[in-house]
């Protein structure tokens, strides 16, 4: 169902051995967690969050019993890593992985309309978040949502685009993705519907990281997840948008200034061709990584 993005490139970098200890905050169906607990076995453990209960159901019945008793897995969001740690008794933490991508699971299975392909309710939040795409796009003025569409999206139709929401809203609320899709279509010229990418994509990006705070989530993960990790403990954090890549760049270029890591990755590794022909997702993938000195 999901595919690990840079699965080799995540390996080296955290570069589990026997005994050594990880989280992984963004754990989904474990593509980057099990490697990861075969190469730290016998007695080496993963910490593994996730938002979804229902995909930690999933993963445990995945599992093999052995790896199962090395596997700790926690419901939440991983801005709380800090607590979620401490209320598991997870200490002498040697590498820690963020994964900023969102699941496959939530695309065709969550029926919170993240997908535009599929006619669902807009809700695009995760777990325990109570704000709903749908009362973004029904009761944020125009300029809010054309500020959400430009900044998060980097929608260049952004103004016309939430312009046609507003009047439309007007008429019949907008619940459902279906009515989402045709107003953006109608609010782009002819020829911006016919792109490799889909003309929904970056207004439905937009409306998910609006949700679910993801970019004040990032910011306020990634200090946390330093001080966790033990002298020579690596971080490692692959994002899939601009704003991300860039929160974390200046994260760890500020933290190496100070003295506190190492940067690991001069520029920001990124998938090889042949693992964009074999999962898509993977085009926009960028990885960063340091390791703790003090």
């Amino acid at each position: 169902m999901h595919q690990p993005v840079l699965l080799n490139e995540v390996l080296e970098y955290l570069n589990p051995s026997p005994g050594k200890n990880f989280i992984d905050c963004t754990i989904g169906f474990g593509g980057h967690t099990l490697p990861i607990l075969e190469k730290n076995k016998p007695d080496g453990k993963v910490l593994g969050i996730d938002s979804e209960n229902k995909v930690l159901e999933i993963l445990k019945e995945k599992v093999s019993d052995q790896a199962n008793q090395r596997l700790v897995l926690a419901q939440g969001n991983f801005i709380n890593l800090k607590k979620i740690a401490a209320e598991n008794k997870f200490t002498l933490i040697n590498g820690i992985l963020l994964d900023l991508g969102i699941s496959s699971w939530h695309f065709e299975k969550s029926k919170k309309g993240f997908s535009f392909q599929k006619n669902e309710p807009l809700i695009m939040n995760y777990s325990g978040k109570e704000l709903t795409a749908e009362e973004i796009v029904n009761q944020w003025t125009e300029n809010e949502l054309m500020e959400i569409f430009k900044e998060y999206g980097e929608e260049r139709y952004a103004r016309s685009i939430a312009r046609l929401i507003c009047q439309k809203r007007k008429i019949e609320l907008i619940k459902t993705t279906n009515q989402l899709v045709e107003i953006i279509k109608q609010a782009v010229p002819g020829k911006y519907r016919h792109r490799r990418i889909h003309f929904a994509t970056k207004i439905f990006q937009a409306l998910r990281i609006a949700v679910n705070n993801e970019l004040d989530n990032l910011e306020k993960v990634l200090p946390q997840a330093l001080e966790a990790l033990e002298v020579n403990g690596r971080l490692v954090v692959i994002s899939f948008h601009s704003l991300e890549d860039r929160i974390v760049k200046h994260f760890f270029r500020q933290a190496a200034k100070d003295g506190y890591v190492n940067i690991l990755t001069k520029k920001p590794i990124m998938a090889s061709q042949n693992e964009i022909e074999l999962n898509s997702r993977s085009r926009s993938a960028k990885l960063r990584a340091i390791e703790k000195l003090r």
